[in-house]
């Protein structure tokens, strides 16, 4: 890294809450929606996404337009179910590695998400790590549809920037989307992409702690 590192924003699904894209896949195939990949995927989306992860729609809303886009009748929570079907764990090593970077760091995240899988995601900690929420884990947390913005747009990467008075230059960012990392280079936030294929969050930022 260029300059010395002051804070950590981190991402949220694929870097520190397992994620898989293709359970969502299958499970909305399951349903009858045999192209689901054409209106959804890390890389891109329909505008429908967009909206939900920016607060724009509700739950109930998101459901009725899977319906129409999918030519599908099944009822709200199956679309639900299938929609949280991609979050997986949040392995404790990466809670213990949070309290450890903590200790030496201000640590921030900042995630593209929904208020399904928000709700969806706490519960996976709550009963899998007795954790009620992630605040105490980040001096603040920024969520796409409570925020309406969402990445890789500029603008919430300057939020946090903004919200929190931090120098971009003594930042770090960390996400697994290439896109969102160009991002967050854009504003000058120094940023490092994750391949969550060859590598954990752990084993990228080891740097850190030495």
């Amino acid at each position: 890294m260029a300059k010395i590192i002051k804070n950590i924003i981190f991402d949220l699904g694929g870097v520190l809450l397992n994620i898989d894209y293709d359970l969502t896949l299958q499970a909305f195939q399951k349903l009858g929606i045999k192209n689901f990949n054409q209106f959804y995927s890390q890389a891109k989306q329909s505008a429908i996404f967009s909206l939900l992860e920016t607060g724009k729609i509700s739950a109930d809303i998101f459901c009725n337009e899977i319906r129409i886009i999918g030519e599908i009748s099944s009822p709200n929570n199956d679309i639900i179910d299938a929609w949280n079907s991609m979050l997986l764990d949040f392995p404790q090593e990466r809670f213990d590695f949070l309290k450890t970077i903590n200790k030496r760091y201000n640590s921030f995240l900042l995630s593209n998400t929904n208020s399904i899988h928000l709700e969806a995601l706490n519960k996976i900690i709550l009963e899998k790590n007795n954790v009620s929420n992630l605040n105490s884990y980040f001096l603040a947390t920024y969520y796409s549809h409570l925020v309406g913005l969402r990445k890789p747009h500029p603008e919430i990467f300057q939020h946090v920037i903004d919200d929190n008075n931090l120098n971009p230059e003594s930042t770090l960012f960390i996400d697994d989307s290439v896109q969102h990392v160009n991002g967050a280079k854009s504003i000058g936030i120094q940023s490092v992409l994750l391949d969550t294929n060859k590598e954990t969050v752990i084993n990228k930022l080891s740097f850190l702690l030495t």
